[in-house]
């Protein structure tokens, strides 16, 4: 029998809990053209924008759903509530949060991390952002974070230009789903030649029973700029399913540099189905750093398009799959132009009968020449019960390319173990150093307070990993 460290069960509940409270709107279960109109209608947008969604829904009806990766016949879209509206407005101040969902941002550390180190938050609750910040000197340098909601009303040229760019509303099903019923999100804009110094985090919280999220975050980052920005996710279990469904488009301009972190926690009963895409242009570096935990499914493949001449790519994807959840996750790079770099880095790590995927792309046009690129795919299997997958695609229709790939699938050793518990550690503390150290190449690349908390989850998911 294991036995669960009591602290490991109070630190659990640091996201397992949810709030009993009184939405101020919420459409009624299931999804028509009426609740399309609804949601555009509460939102009060321009024309333009509830055609587009009204376009993206016919999509939705018309595809059918995908028949690889995860099993998504027991999805039900008539039991989600499509939106879930939790407080008035977006507010600037922290102190006019609605006090009860304060408490909960609070509880998950924020805006501690705000106050310690971060040059900007945001806030998302089910459906609405509640909050979002930025630091007054990247203020007058005219940087702008906020939700994506309220950037679409305050910056429409931007926000038309760029938005829907990267991934239209017809690239897959889930993505015109997003693109029909999208709700918040994160809008960034980096002028011209500004260094954003610190991170600027978003936080996306569910909360509600059958909740389904759909936030939307648009990134652009001007020549010569550089932006990192930091994505959290968390949902308390029930015993129905939620169901999370983001788009992230992000355009690195000429010679600027961006860096996406994602480290995603779900509950047990979320599938979570993401499109998440940037367009590189010349010179400019793009870096996904993506981290997934939890979710009974996710089906997640950050891809980088490489337009410019120059431009370079760095994906680093890890994957921890536990009982009764499948990880289908990986990385695309597409090379669209010559002299452009990439790298991809895939983690998984599976127990208790976890299944993880790693599903990628590497693609070179005609016309692309002088391409490096690598992949290397790493599995770490604990137990007999568990299964790592990987599917490698890669095309290349260029001679002139440099390509390498490599994979490895490995158990932790019983000399490992022994040699670890001989020093004094018991078992189960063994066993998460190693898987520790495996992932390293992810958490050496995140700031030293994400870094502390990624190795936190890890720990949680490994507590009675050998049984």
């Amino acid at each position: 029998m294991t036995v669960v460290n009591p602290n490991v069960r109070d630190e659990r509940e640091q996201y397992a809990f949810h709030d009993d409270i009184t939405y101020l709107r919420e459409t009624k279960a299931g999804l028509t053209e009426a609740t399309v109109r609804e949601i555009s209608e509460t939102k009060d947008e321009p024309a333009w924008m509830l055609e587009y969604r009204l376009r993206a829904y016919k999509h939705f009806e018309a595809r059918a759903m995908p028949h690889w990766g995860g099993d998504l016949t027991k999805l039900d879209f008539s039991k989600i509530v499509y939106y879930r509206k939790p407080s008035e407005r977006e507010e600037k101040s922290w102190d006019d949060v609605p006090d009860q969902i304060k408490k909960t941002f609070e509880r998950l550390g924020i805006p501690e991390a705000e106050r310690k180190f971060l040059a900007g938050v945001g806030a998302q609750y089910d459906s609405e952002v509640v909050y979002h910040s930025v630091r007054e000197d990247l203020q007058k340098l005219g940087v702008v974070f906020m939700g994506t909601d309220q950037g679409m009303k305050e910056y429409p040229e931007i926000f038309k230009k760029y938005f829907g760019t990267v991934i239209p509303a017809e690239d897959n099903k889930f993505a015109a789903l997003n693109s029909a019923v999208w709700s918040g999100g994160s809008f960034v804009y980096v002028p011209k030649g500004v260094d954003v110094p610190l991170p600027l985090q978003a936080y996306f919280r569910i909360n509600g029973q059958n909740t389904g999220q759909f936030e939307r975050t648009l990134i652009v980052v001007d020549e010569g700029a550089s932006l990192h920005y930091i994505e959290g996710c968390t949902a308390p279990n029930w015993a129905t399913d939620s169901l999370h469904v983001a788009v992230v488009e992000v355009i690195a301009l000429p010679g600027s540099k961006v860096r996406y972190t994602t480290i995603q926690n779900w509950s047990n009963d979320v599938y979570n189905l993401v499109t998440k895409r940037a367009h590189a242009h010349a010179g400019a570096t793009v870096e996904w750093i993506d981290a997934n935990t939890g979710a009974q499914l996710t089906m997640k493949y950050p891809g980088i398009y490489l337009l410019g001449e120059k431009a370079h790519a760095e994906i680093v994807s890890v994957a921890v799959a536990s009982k009764g959840q499948r990880q289908d996750t990986g990385a695309k790079a597409i090379h669209l132009a010559p002299n452009t770099t990439s790298r991809i880095v895939g983690k998984s790590v599976c127990k208790d009968g976890g299944v993880a995927t790693y599903r990628g792309t590497v693609k070179v046009a005609p016309g692309a020449t002088g391409v490096t690129t690598s992949v290397r795919c790493d599995a770490l299997i604990l137990d007999e019960g568990s299964r790592s997958e990987t599917y490698p695609y890669i095309d290349i229709q260029e001679d002139d390319t440099s390509m390498s790939h490599e994979a490895t699938v490995g158990r932790v050793s019983d000399d490992q173990i022994f040699y670890l518990m001989s020093r004094g550690m018991t078992e189960n503390e063994a066993t998460n150093l190693i898987v520790q150290g495996f992932l390293e190449v992810f958490t050496k690349e995140l700031p030293m307070e994400y870094a502390l908390e990624f190795n936190r989850l890890i720990r949680l998911e490994m507590e009675g990993a050998l049984g």
